[in-house]
């Protein structure tokens, strides 16, 4: 036993004397504890969750099959957030209803247990099993049939919210050789996101960074297939020193007075690299934090992207715009059993 000394005086006391064990408080009845209508309103409250849950699966399946999204950005929008909503309802329903009837109806006796070793006897495990069958029993779960049936109910459909939308994408279009090209092709003008202007060389200084996409008519701005075929023509527009380019002798006509052009798709999942840092020349991607070189044919330095950035050859035309050489000569994104390297 440790002894500790007071700096007031000479008096010597032990730890035993100092700390004492406050134990359990004094058990404080719920209203449900003794008045059987508060137990009966408590169940019908949870109930009343669990079928909120329900109700938030229904509407998340009928929204899945009734609110299609079509071809505009509106329209993706209140299609996702209509199904966010229900979806959300279905697991808070589930949630609350579960810490509603855990706090208003589950024992809430508070018990102390000595620490033992971890290895338990035989009796020990015995004991164990009567005590999660009596757990069951003090739930109350058996005989309030109402509150059995609804938690049973949200718990068996809400996996219908995620288990549908996989089954019912089975057939859709699992083309991905349509990666292998883009809207990009010769003597088509780099233009700025969102507003398409075209950019020239002599606008650009030293350090610069501009978001492309290819130049379109206003009426393929509007046609339906312009998000998908915007998503996969998209372009990080860099200006380096070109003493700072490290390029191979098959690329050094891909950039043009030190201005390079990379595709946005990450290699290892897809999400939009775009996080810049001009002393490093380092590209970062901020879902999984793959870092590219930009001054060094976009090559993986760090993180879990396999690939470099695929390079986009440009040029400039007779009025000094920037224009694409080709198409990107790889395919641009993620790797794909279908891809050759």
């Amino acid at each position: 036993m440790s002894e500790l000394k007071t700096n007031s005086s000479d008096v010597t006391t032990t730890s035993e004397d100092r700390f004492t064990d406050p134990g359990i408080p004094a058990h404080k009845e719920r209203m449900g504890d003794t008045d059987p209508a508060a137990a009966k309103r408590a169940e019908r409250q949870s109930s009343a969750l669990f079928t909120i849950s329900i109700i938030g699966t229904i509407v998340a399946l009928v929204v899945y099959f009734a609110i299609r999204p079509g071809d505009s950005v509106a329209s993706v929008r209140t299609a996702n957030f209509a199904l966010g909503i229900s979806i959300a309802f279905a697991l808070l329903g589930i949630g609350l209803g579960a810490i509603h009837w855990a706090k208003a109806l589950m024992s809430d006796h508070e018990i102390a247990e000595e620490r033992h070793v971890l290895k338990s006897s035989d009796e020990d495990r015995t004991g164990a099993l009567e005590a999660l069958e009596a757990g069951v029993k003090d739930s109350n779960i058996g005989r309030r049939t109402v509150l059995k049936g609804s938690v049973v109910t949200a718990l068996g459909l809400f996996p219908l919210t995620i288990a549908v939308p996989l089954v019912s994408s089975v057939g859709n279009d699992w083309n991905v050789s349509k990666f292998r090209h883009t809207l990009w092709e010769k003597g088509k003008r780099l233009t700025t996101d969102p507003a398409g202007r075209p950019v020239k060389a002599s606008e650009l200084t030293v350090g610069s960074v501009v978001h492309i996409i290819p130049e379109v008519s206003d009426e393929e701005r509007k046609s339906g297939e312009w998000i998908t075929e915007k998503a996969k023509a998209v372009v990080l527009l860099v200006r380096l020193d070109p003493k700072d380019l490290k390029e191979s002798e098959e690329r050094k006509s891909w950039s043009y007075d030190g201005i390079v052009a990379y595709s946005k798709i990450c290699t290892h999942v897809g999400c939009p690299v775009a996080l810049y840092e001009q002393q490093t020349h380092h590209l970062l991607c901020p879902c999984h934090q793959s870092t590219f070189d930009v001054a060094n044919g976009a090559k993986v330095v760090f993180g879990p992207a396999k690939r470099p950035l695929p390079q986009l050859p440009i040029t400039v035309d007779d009025e000094g715009y920037l224009v694409a050489q080709s198409d990107f000569t790889e395919p641009i994104g993620p790797s794909y059993w279908e891809r050759l390297k």
